[in-house]
């Protein structure tokens, strides 16, 4: 597979990714919390992937048999969840299916610090997504949280994550203002899409990882398929914010917004509104 960078990740590249789940539709297996279940199987169907939300140990190996790709997310944990988690894990890389962690609160308890180590002990995920805190906190550095809230930019974690994905081989996310998303072979792509409105939705960064899932389920190359899927999510979220001012409601009407979005969303619209650059180190040169 040729190297690819942001440089020659084009908008057509990226749309076509989003075409694939439209008519691939994969099938991803969630782990997920409790607080966000709704949102990220609808944000799934929208998209046109397929999501399955199965937590128990007894059926979790059964359930990754059959899926495409398997996104763990630790919102709300609790002992049988953990070790669901990690079963479905060794599952899923011993099929080869892409697995995308999301490490939602990181550094903010010893509990979720140990379940986090629990499941890097079983290797290394495709993909981890987080916000700076959390991407921090996953690299071992010390970082401030506040429950699930980043008080790091996602600027600020980037040393960090790329730091991270070197030590693992894979690929890191941070997202916020702007999102990185960088990987083991120093390919760095920065968007510059979304909305602050988009902090203010429950449920909108952990629909970012199960995006991230569908896409990497259907393109092989995991650092693209991560880039389509924020990119598309980014340019969704600005459309909706606005959207929902133009209505002159506020962010309940967003979540409604970003739905339809993301099932509607078009390849004009999407190359208009992309903002994408390269910040690999080998672009510079």
């Amino acid at each position: 597979m040729p190297t690819l960078t942001a440089s020659t990740l084009t908008a057509a590249a990226l749309w076509a990714d989003l075409e694939s789940v439209r008519q691939r539709t994969p099938l991803v297996h969630n782990i997920t919390n409790l607080v966000v279940m709704n949102v990220t199987a609808n944000a799934l169907l929208a998209v046109g992937a397929a999501p399955v939300m199965a937590h128990a140990k007894e059926e979790v190996r059964d359930m990754v048999a059959i899926a495409q790709a398997l996104v763990l997310n630790i919102g709300t944990l609790e002992p049988a969840w953990v070790e669901a988690m990690g079963l479905a894990f060794a599952a899923a890389r011993a099929r080869g299916l892409p697995v995308v962690l999301d490490p939602v609160g990181a550094g903010a308890t010893p509990y979720r610090n140990a379940a986090l180590a629990e499941l890097l002990a079983v290797g290394a995920p495709t993909v981890i997504r987080g916000n700076g805190s959390e991407v921090m906190s996953v690299a071992g550095l010390a970082a401030v949280t506040r429950g699930v809230d980043s008080a790091a930019s996602s600027t600020e974690a980037v040393t960090a994550a790329r730091a991270l994905a070197g030590r693992l081989g894979n690929v890191v996310c941070v997202s916020g203002a702007d999102d990185h998303i960088v990987d083991g072979q120093g390919r760095w792509a920065i968007l510059s899409n979304g909305d602050p409105w988009m902090t203010r939705v429950t449920g909108v960064g952990c629909s970012a990882s199960a995006l991230v899932g569908a896409f990497a389920a259907v393109q092989a190359d995991p650092w693209r398929a991560t880039v389509a899927a924020m990119a598309v999510l980014g340019v969704v979220g600005e459309l909706a914010a606005e959207r929902a001012r133009a209505a002159g409601a506020g962010v309940g009407r967003l979540q409604a917004e970003l739905m339809d979005g993301l099932q509607g969303l078009d390849e004009a619209g999407f190359t208009s509104r992309l903002r994408l650059r390269d910040a690999s180190p080998q672009a510079a040169r």
